[in-house]
């Protein structure tokens, strides 16, 4: 259980809180929403004692345990399962078989248990942090943007295990979906107070919504009662015999006081600039193979054959690793195929958003100038626009790359794209460090546009609202699969996962079907 009372805190003229109170009740799983900048991972640090409010308070009870997942990557153990181990607590030490099913569940093989854990990817040793602050067995655990780093398949057995968690538990992910299916409540930050709703993050900002509305209409009424009242007291104020009446207006309107009209939230606002393309195809994909080394035996996917048709809305699923982004960067040319041809139509113009492309931007540059940079024949009133459509209006325009959060530079990267016509974008993962809002926006844009889609995603929400074929890497391979997301779940489903009672009932015809229900009702009267 956790009580805040009144917390206050601010970073030089910027207020993060006024007055935030709230309570988190045993056996709660908290979902904290609100935008980037507004205070999510500071109240993280507050509950940790890694940061003091500049008034208020927070308060647990005796001897209650907060774990957390740590971003900082520290090992002191030479394998993997030691530097898991170590988190159990003394009482559990010998639990090794817990660890071991934490670590499977997020993607590690048993070879892996053994190995250096200094030797793995940065997504890797996050996974381990992960790992440990699960077996620590906390009586709440803080959970920063948990699903970052996680392929489909971790994020689908870690949601499963937190809606198992015993304690409490407060989550930040930029996951929606994932967010809802685990928690039991919505935290939410919005203009320097918290609101807590019980239910998922649709209730929470339908109610900010609502709120807002009859607030804003309550003010607009105000406004004219008072502006009726000014003009009586401005008519009658110099008439002896209407001055009493005068002035009792003013009082009144003195009773009334004010209510401010609330600031404009910044939001992701754009349009993608689609370039009109007469084919049916903008590309053709035949027999593609691809590896690092240009040996044929070690080929990331091989004999790979599809087509992008100018309206396609493609997804590339598939645990990490396995050549997801590989194949997106040998759509965008940015890599070269071993064999096979990718053959594009005259009037293809993509646009590629890519962890290859948000490294190229120049540090030393603003984000005005890297706005230009992309499309010379810009305007700059045009990037202005742009600009401002990505969250940089005014003096931000300015900022340089170098001091750019990652939510920031990815905001950075999409006005590039939108910079110039296209008529294919090649997405890989694009949501990774934009709020929850941003992302609804993304969404929205990406269904309105008039091209092709391929993206590469992790998020179950992004793949049921925009998938309607997949291209999977599974099973060892890389096959197209024509459905979309849920057909592919039930159909084929991921390894590991139970489908065989979804086959073995859709492939029963009517006689069997019959017969299952006869043998039904003679163990029923059987049973009497």
């Amino acid at each position: 259980m956790i009580i805040a009372s009144t917390l206050q805190k601010s970073f030089g003229p910027q207020t993060l809180f006024e007055d935030v109170s709230f309570l988190i009740n045993k056996g709660e799983r908290i979902g904290l929403v609100g935008k980037n900048g507004t205070g999510k991972s500071t109240l993280f640090k507050m509950i940790m004692e890694e940061e003091k409010p500049d008034s208020g308070t927070l308060s647990t009870p005796k001897n209650y345990k907060i774990g957390s997942l740590d971003q900082h990557i520290h090992f002191t153990k030479p394998t993997v399962i030691d530097e898991c181990i170590e988190a159990l607590p003394a009482e559990k030490q010998w639990d090794h078989y817990k660890a071991e099913i934490i670590l499977s569940g997020l993607g590690f093989s048993e070879q892996d248990f053994q190995k250096d854990p200094t030797t793995f990817s940065g997504g890797f040793q996050v996974r381990i942090n992960l790992c440990k602050a699960l077996l620590a067995d906390p009586n709440m655990l803080l959970l920063d943007e948990p699903t970052n780093y996680l392929d489909i398949l971790s994020l689908r057995w870690l949601r499963e295990y937190l809606n198992k968690w015993p304690g409490e538990m407060m989550l930040i992910t930029h996951d929606r979906d994932f967010m809802d299916k685990v928690t039991t409540h919505t935290l939410g930050l919005h203009r320097k107070q918290a609101r807590k709703v019980s239910g998922g993050t649709i209730k929470f900002y339908e109610l900010i919504i609502q709120e807002e509305e009859t607030y804003e209409q309550t003010r607009k009424n105000l406004e004219n009662k008072r502006k009726e009242m000014q003009s009586l007291v401005d008519r009658f104020r110099a008439k002896a015999s209407k001055a009493t009446m005068a002035q009792s207006r003013l009082k009144m309107m003195q009773k009334m006081g004010t209510m401010e009209k609330l600031e404009t939230e910044k939001n992701l606002g754009f349009r993608f600039n689609h370039l009109s393309c007469p084919g049916k195809t903008v590309l053709n994909v035949k027999n593609l193979s691809f590896s690092y080394n240009g040996k044929p035996e070690k080929n990331i996917f091989s004999n790979l054959s599809f087509s992008i048709g100018r309206k396609d809305r493609i997804a590339i699923i598939g645990a990490n690793g396995k050549g997801k982004s590989t194949l997106l960067n040998c759509l965008a040319e940015e890599l070269t195929p071993s064999s096979g041809s990718i053959i594009q139509h005259p009037s293809t113009c993509r646009g590629h958003f890519g962890q290859t492309n948000i490294d190229r931007l120049e540090p030393k540059n603003k984000v005005l100038d890297e706005i230009l940079r992309s499309n010379p024949n810009l305007s700059l009133q045009a990037a202005h626009s742009i600009c401002g459509a990505m969250m940089f209006e005014g003096d931000l325009s300015k900022k340089k790359v170098s001091v750019l959060s990652g939510g920031e530079r990815s905001r950075v990267l999409l006005g590039k794209i939108i910079s110039h016509p296209t008529n294919l974008l090649l997405l890989d993962e694009p949501t990774h460090h934009l709020d929850v809002e941003s992302i609804e926006a993304l969404i929205e844009e990406l269904n309105d546009y008039a091209g092709a889609l391929v993206i590469v995603t992790h998020s179950e929400l992004i793949l049921k609202a925009l998938a309607k074929n997949l291209i999977i890497f599974h099973q060892g391979r890389a096959e197209y699969f024509h459905g979309g997301y849920e057909d592919f779940l039930e159909k084929v489903g991921w390894e590991g996962e139970p489908v065989a009672e979804k086959k073995v009932k859709a492939k029963i015809n009517k006689k069997e079907a019959r017969k299952l229900r006869a043998l039904e009702r003679q163990k029923v009267q059987a049973d009497q």
